[in-house]
């Protein structure tokens, strides 16, 4: 039978190749290190699952809720941008609530995009950035750059090899996958260029809060006239852990939001009231749960380097997100980064996510998320390390069948 148009887009799920495998490992009795998945295993702090639960006893709130989200959400989003960012937001107009910002990002996407409208796409970068403008009709044209001097030039390229003319860049800093940092210099440059070419920015800053070094990760709505072009989504699954909740924003151009905020109307009713009224309490906190989840993840972020380095795996440190951007050690990567990831689960039990499910550019990288303890960071350090022994001592015993033939 045929496949649907829509689905018919779409690339084989290279997640799913893993995530059997390991499926497979765990029901033969192997004792799986998962550092694949982005699904964060910290509980949600006290104060917001107890005020979750003193709303849900009030049968008021058991019906259905509002699709962009209740007044109050909306202004607590707004006086958080106030606080964190100095970006003054209309909560009547430019805030609303997305279930999640991967919700948000799809739904934008089926709001602003006509078929054939050329988006341009950081490669690698999350997959809903990419394939939600391609179930949506677009077009993605890759950026294979970084958040340096080399991305105007990359844009410029993107404007000129395009028809029709890009109708969106994507932005996403702190990057998932890669853990990149923008800089407002970065940001300025980027708005002005967008303006000039009259160019959509998107901006995903699901990651603004989990960072090491002691610079906040500033906003693109930090540069002035930014918000003549942008709409910037972020989330609460990483920031208050708070992932199962699915509660997310979009903010920024008054009239894009308001498309996002119309295509939702038809598609859903919001979340569950006491879940906004839950998150609402949580943006109105005093930043300690903040805080308290960025020190967990600064942890296993240094533990997680210092052991894979000792076990022979050097792996750069990420200044932000909760994620590392891991080259394949120079033995195997020839093999590309799925094969890659089927060894260490077969050899390892390790689990990591191939970069090759972020992009094409991301092949010879894997993924590896601070989403285990530091005790379980370091068994995956060991496991790899025997790992690596024996691969140098015994390469055609850890070789893939698929690399043999």
């Amino acid at each position: 039978m045929e496949e649907f148009h829509k689905v018919r887009r779409l690339p084989p799920y290279v997640f799913e190749q893993v995530n059997r495998l390991k499926a497979t490992a765990r029901a033969n009795g192997a004792d799986i290190v998962d550092l694949g998945m982005g699904n964060p295993d910290l509980p949600t702090p006290k104060a917001i699952v107890d005020k979750l639960c003193e709303v849900v006893r009030d049968p008021r709130t058991h019906r259905y809720s509002s699709s962009r989200g209740i007044p109050g959400l909306r202004r607590a989003q707004a006086n958080y941008y106030a606080r964190r960012f100095g970006v003054k937001l209309d909560p009547e107009t430019e805030v609303v609530a997305t279930l999640g910002s991967k919700e948000g990002f799809a739904n934008m996407a089926q709001a602003i995009t006509a078929p054939g409208d050329v988006i341009l796409c950081p490669n690698p970068t999350y997959p809903i950035h990419a394939f939600g403008f391609i179930m949506s009709g677009g077009v993605i044209r890759s950026l294979q750059v970084e958040p340096d001097d080399g991305f105007i030039p990359a844009l410029e390229r993107g404007i000129r090899h395009s028809i029709p003319k890009p109708l969106a860049l994507i932005l996403n800093y702190p990057s998932n996958p890669t853990a990149l940092v923008a800089s407002l210099d970065f940001y300025k440059d980027v708005v002005a260029f967008a303006k000039k070419n009259d160019i959509i920015i998107l901006s995903d800053l699901a990651y603004s809060e989990i960072y090491f070094d002691g610079n906040p990760p500033p906003s693109v709505l930090q540069v002035p006239g930014a918000i003549d072009v942008t709409v910037e989504f972020t989330s609460m699954s990483k920031t208050f852990s708070m992932p199962g909740w699915r509660m997310g924003f979009a903010v920024g151009n008054a009239r894009l939001i308001a498309a996002l905020t119309r295509v939702k109307s038809y598609l859903d009713y919001g979340a569950f009231t006491p879940i906004q009224v839950a998150a609402t309490a949580a943006l109105n906190g005093d930043g300690s749960d903040i805080a308290e989840v960025r020190d967990v993840y600064r942890k296993r972020r240094d533990v997680m380097v210092d052991a894979f380095g000792r076990a022979g795996w050097d792996i750069p440190a990420p200044a932000a997100s909760m994620f590392a951007w891991a080259p394949i050690p120079e033995p195997f990567r020839h093999l590309g980064s799925l094969e890659y990831s089927k060894l260490l689960i077969e050899h390892a039990d390790v689990a990591v996510a191939p970069g090759i499910g972020f992009g094409e550019h991301g092949d010879d990288h894997v993924r590896i998320a601070l989403v285990e303890n530091e005790h379980r960071i370091r068994q995956a350090a060991r496991n790899i390390k025997r790992f690596l022994s024996t691969a140098a001592k015994q390469p055609n015993n850890v070789v893939p069948l698929v690399a043999r033939r």
